[in-house]
């Protein structure tokens, strides 16, 4: 099928800036990023201006209004320079500091317009949760303006997080990728997570896409790519990132510091064994290149590492989640003096200190499987397909 001829697929924002009774009344705030644009590119916010939205504030997530913020950071404007309209920082706040901010900020509904990537510990959909019990609790309609997983909606991979291991990577039972678009998220989060929060379920509204179907991904809708955050800068990242984010809890670089993060990973002790050792494993639908780098800053900056580069040679085939597993466990078996697990605060694992590992693989037991010298790729499948372990009433899209 050529590309002319497949379906154009227009995001909920586009069809609210089209039709902006599809919000509902009353004085909205809009939770964007610079990924909230219209298929032509123009900003969502100044463009619902103009189409009569009544907008009165922004919310920002982690990265901040406009992207410019690296992990773990956001961004200290405080009024949107393109529509006048008050900023408000929605990172490191919950709980009551988030509800304070929403009766302050004087909203009636919350519109949340953000590119997700579809991998579990990706910070925009926790956000999400979070605004949405905080609205429950007080009195804010909730609207979802749905855009695509990426990575398609037809496949899963990764056991449910157990709530026990429950952070600002995981606050619900996901997948580590879940195959659902943030509004499918929203329907499932608000019927099963957010009444146990909040004492209740949100008002929420989802404006669906039209032309979207699950076996989509990134390239297939036809839609500009805008890097949801600085180190996700293509569909190849995003493609990767639910595997190799699990390397943020080694010692192992994980590409951040270089124009590939998460499609290369090195160390100072990776030596000429690694790529072949991959390459014996014969994953599906990805080569694995020997490589050297130099990170520019984060782990290991301005130290010569050796690694590898993940070549994609079949998009389908290719199984990031079981990719990361084994790669994990290879290093752990080449390397055991050298090789460690960082915490979450990146330091090394202490009293009180957790394993960052196990909060972005949502329990203990792949970071057990790989000491003990265990073939981790039972711990890799899915509960079931997308739709299956969240109900099938979720899903809007075939």
């Amino acid at each position: 099928m050529g590309t002319d001829d497949r379906v154009r697929v227009t995001p909920g924002i586009a069809r609210l800036h089209a039709s902006p009774a599809l919000a509902g009344p009353g004085r909205l705030g809009l939770v964007t990023n610079h990924t909230g644009v219209l298929p032509d590119l123009r900003p969502a916010a100044p463009a619902l201006l103009d189409a009569g939205v009544r907008l009165v504030a922004l919310f920002g997530p982690e990265h901040g209004l406009h992207g410019s913020g690296q992990a773990g950071e956001s961004e200290a404007a405080r009024t949107d320079s393109a529509t006048g309209l008050p900023v408000h920082d929605t990172y490191r706040c919950d709980g009551e500091r988030l509800d304070k901010l929403l009766i302050d900020s004087g909203v009636d509904a919350l519109v949340y317009d953000l590119q997700d990537i579809g991998a579990r510990f990706y910070t925009y959909v926790w956000t999400m949760f979070d605004l949405m019990v905080s609205a429950a609790r007080t009195d804010v309609r909730f609207v979802v303006a749905d855009r695509p997983n990426p990575l398609g909606g037809l496949v899963g991979e990764g056991p449910l997080l157990d709530p026990a291991w429950a952070s600002f990577v995981g606050r619900a039972p996901l997948p580590v990728r879940h195959g659902l678009t943030c509004g499918e998220l929203a329907r499932w989060l608000n019927a099963s997570a957010v009444p146990e929060v909040a004492g209740r379920a949100a008002e929420l509204t989802v404006i669906e896409m039209t032309g979207w179907r699950r076996a989509m991904d990134a390239e297939a809708t036809r839609l500009p790519w805008i890097a949801p955050s600085p180190n996700i800068p293509t569909p190849a990242t995003a493609r990767v990132y639910p595997g190799t984010c699990l390397f943020e809890g080694t010692n192992l670089s994980e590409g951040r510091g270089t124009t590939q993060p998460f499609e290369i990973v090195g160390a100072p002790y990776l030596d000429d064994r690694f790529a072949p050792a991959l390459t014996e494993l014969a994953l599906p639908g990805v080569h694995f290149r020997d490589l050297w780098y130099v990170p520019t800053f984060h782990k290991h900056a301005g130290r010569p590492l050796r690694g590898v580069q993940l070549h994609i040679t079949d998009r389908e085939a290719f199984a990031p989640v079981r990719t990361a597993a084994l790669m994990l466990a290879t290093v752990r078996r080449l390397y055991p003096d050298d090789f460690a697990w960082h915490t979450a605060n990146g330091g090394v694992p202490g009293a009180g200190r957790r394993h960052f590992i196990d909060l972005l693989w949502g329990s203990d037991r792949l970071r057990h499987a790989v000491d003990a010298g265990e073939d981790p790729l039972p711990l890799c499948d899915p509960p079931a397909p997308p739709g299956r372990w969240a109900g099938d009433d979720v899903l809007l899209y075939d």
